[in-house]
């Protein structure tokens, strides 16, 4: 079993008496999570939103019904929550009226919880991000040495949890796992009207690593309004399959002010949906595969310590650019991603001049252990 850092993170915050909320894309690890936290446990209950009637006991319900149903159970998983109508409104009255419930609940979407549920269960709560495995989890499994010769393969085939432990098997797993199944959630909302321009989208985004996006240029090449195309990237940021990275724009007249990158969570989602496993040594891609690894990888990092600040990266129209610019407390930390070694660091004497700087760093799969744990 490879143990998940956010394990221990929510074991020390259960004496808070709060409900746990964990959110994360679909096959990462919510349920198995969960249940190892209460392996064993004989008065545990567990829903899943997934089953029709699982939906129709939790939705549209009294606090009586919601006693009843539970009975005597001490704690409740309910796994998929975002599925069931209504659920904020049980989730409150479980918290209101069975507060000797321990309840934990999990969501591979936030499009319709973790929205409807922060105003009813302001204070009552506790949310945690679950990704798929990360560089510092496989170090602490089979140790340093032994996950940096794994290096190659997890930038082709990425850190889905059943993707690592199912050596041999990668291609025919990541085509199932990035087909509908990984935004299933978005199309069963309704909010998706045309899903081959999901299907587009996705691609066209998967080609463009590491470049500031065009929302306009995206709708040329998927053939989609502007609007079409900004929406359907929220809502896959949503479903936590990419992430957006804003440029910072502060105090120099030339920074770039409204860029925007967008990267995948899993590089093996993203070689899925262009359709290439080729060898890392071979790719001409390198480059793109790397930035998205080690940016995804940091900001598994970044969330699973705890981290209270924001992250973008930095350019000016004069193509003065740094990869990944952390702020935090108003200090800036400054990064630059080479797959060269013998490369020296740079970083724009602009930068340095106009913002209070903590730590300037290059980093190389030589030494990406002290970047991402």
């Amino acid at each position: 079993m490879i143990e998940r850092i956010l394990k221990d993170k929510i074991s020390q915050n259960l004496s808070l008496k709060k409900m746990i909320i964990l959110l994360g894309a679909r096959q990462v690890g919510k349920t198995t999570l969960l249940n190892e936290l209460y392996k064993g446990q004989k008065d545990l209950l567990i829903f899943n939103g997934d089953e029709p009637d699982t939906r129709e006991m939790l939705s549209h319900v009294t606090s009586t019904h919601l006693r009843n149903l539970f009975y005597d159970a001490k704690i409740v998983l309910i796994d998929e929550a975002q599925l069931i109508p209504d659920i904020s409104i049980t989730l409150k009255l479980i918290a209101d009226y069975i507060p000797d419930v321990r309840l934990f609940v999990s969501g591979s979407s936030s499009i319709d919880l973790a929205n409807k549920i922060n105003e009813p269960l302001t204070g009552r709560k506790l949310e945690y991000y679950l990704y798929p495995l990360s560089f510092k989890e496989m170090v602490n499994h089979h140790g340093l040495i032994q996950e940096k010769r794994h290096l190659p393969i997890r930038l082709i085939y990425g850190y889905y949890p059943e993707i690592v432990t199912t050596p041999g098997k990668e291609i025919t797993l990541l085509k199932n796992l990035a087909g509908s199944y990984l935004y299933k959630d978005i199309l069963s909302f309704g909010q998706v009207k045309k899903p081959v321009i999901l299907d587009k989208l996705l691609k066209a985004i998967a080609l463009q690593i590491g470049s500031e996006v065009s929302y306009n240029e995206l709708g040329q090449m998927v053939g989609a309004d502007k609007e079409t195309v900004e929406r359907y990237i929220d809502l896959l940021e949503k479903a936590f399959i990419i992430f957006r990275l804003n440029a910072l724009s502060r105090n120099v007249r030339n920074e770039i002010k409204k860029g925007k990158k967008i990267y995948f969570y899993d590089n093996g989602i993203r070689n899925a949906l262009i359709g290439n496993f080729q060898q890392f040594e071979m790719r001409a891609d390198k480059g793109e595969l790397w930035e998205n690894y080690i940016v995804s990888e940091r900001v598994k990092y970044l969330n699973n310590n705890g981290f209270y600040g924001n992250y973008y990266f930095w350019r000016t129209t004069q193509q003065q650019e740094i990869d990944f610019v952390e702020e935090q407390d108003g200090k800036f930390s400054a990064y630059e991603f080479k797959l060269n070694l013998k490369k020296n660091l740079r970083i724009s004497s602009t930068f340095r001049k106009t913002y209070e700087i903590n730590e300037m760093k290059m980093v190389t799969p030589a030494n990406l252990e002290e970047f991402v744990g």
